[in-house]
């Protein structure tokens, strides 16, 4: 079984079965009984709407465990489901993808929580190779491969050959803080309160990284509760008042693209600069992401197949050429 488990949605893949389950990471809990009421999405729609008894939260931070119990239930909730008209999967082994950019600590408790959620043996994977792997690069050849997976919490960029990380950078800023700027400029230009799902509808509808030539800019009606009156309003936002919003945090990761090809061997560049760069994982979908990437870097981008899925189809590939690919492993703990 391979498990990307990610800031924003949680994918699972069953070798031989492909992807049997994508999932917001959010787990709605009764403060009393301490008991799960809704994991998944049935939980993403309390977030923000739930009664003082009742807290829907996200056990992921920035790509890493923030409330490991919780994370523990959401993983257990999520095995069982897969199991559900299965034989021959209870102690199943699982491939874990994780941002390469986490701590040692960090990495024991995403194991320790899988373990305790009923896995043999639990392998980690780095993200940006899971995500490369799933992309269809060529990453067992001496080729310089470069990748951008921007996910929920975290950016990661690595340039990857011989099946092995070359040089990476992981940094804690992604499609979660592109949201948190939109509430932010709301809130400033605006005067208007929104909470994170109208603000993640806000850049999937309108939101983009570069200006668009082609076509008039697009308009969206924005409820939410305005600060001076204290009541609900609607205000209209254009696109590049959006772009303009997510700016700073766009800025970072541009950054730490620049970065990671200042330090790329010559030979690696060589081909970066022939193959282009991979963008990868949800933040990939952003309207014009590639192009603004590009621009910076004067690098051809591609996007990927299926952005989303990138990481999870890896870690199913990692696990049906188990022998080939098992030095793309970061870590692993075996269950005696």
């Amino acid at each position: 079984m391979g498990i990307d488990l990610g800031t924003a949605n949680t994918l699972v893949y069953v070798s031989g079965k492909g992807i049997v389950l994508q999932e917001p990471s959010v787990v709605a809990i009764d403060q009393e009984d301490k008991v799960p009421l809704a994991v998944g999405e049935d939980a993403k729609k309390m977030l923000g709407r739930t009664p003082g008894n009742v807290v829907a939260l996200r056990p992921l931070r920035d790509g890493v465990i923030a409330d490991f119990d919780t994370a523990e239930l959401m993983l257990k909730h999520f095995i069982q489901r897969v199991h559900e008209g299965r034989s021959g999967l209870i102690a199943p082994r699982i491939v874990i993808g994780i941002p390469s950019g986490v701590t040692g600590v960090e990495r024991r408790a995403v194991m320790e929580a899988a373990s305790q959620a009923g896995a043999r043996d639990v392998y980690l994977i780095d993200e940006p190779v899971a995500a490369a792997i799933g992309a269809g690069l060529p990453v067992a050849e001496p080729t310089g491969n470069m990748i951008i997976d921007i996910g929920g919490g975290t950016t990661e960029v690595a340039v990857l050959s011989l099946q092995g990380t070359v040089l990476s950078e992981s940094v804690r800023v992604a499609g979660d803080e592109l949201s948190e700027a939109i509430m932010q400029y709301m809130k400033k230009v605006h005067n208007l309160v929104i909470g994170e799902r109208t603000a993640e509808e806000i850049k999937i509808t309108i939101g983009s990284a570069y200006p668009m030539n082609d076509e008039d800019e697009p308009l969206m009606d924005v409820r939410g509760l305005h600060l001076l009156s204290g009541l609900p309003r609607t205000v209209t936002v254009k696109g590049p008042e959006i772009r303009e919003a997510m700016s700073e945090p766009l800025s970072v990761i541009i950054e730490a693209v620049k970065r990671t090809l200042e330090r790329t061997p010559p030979e690696l560049a060589a081909d970066i600069i022939d193959r282009g760069i991979m963008l990868a994982g949800g933040g990939a979908l952003l309207h014009g992401l590639d192009t603004l990437i590009s621009h910076e870097t004067g690098i051809v981008v591609h996007v990927a197949a299926d952005p989303l899925s990138c990481v999870v189809l890896g870690t199913g590939r990692v696990l049906e050429n188990f022998k080939q690919l098992e030095r793309v492993f970061s870590g692993r703990s075996r269950n005696l």
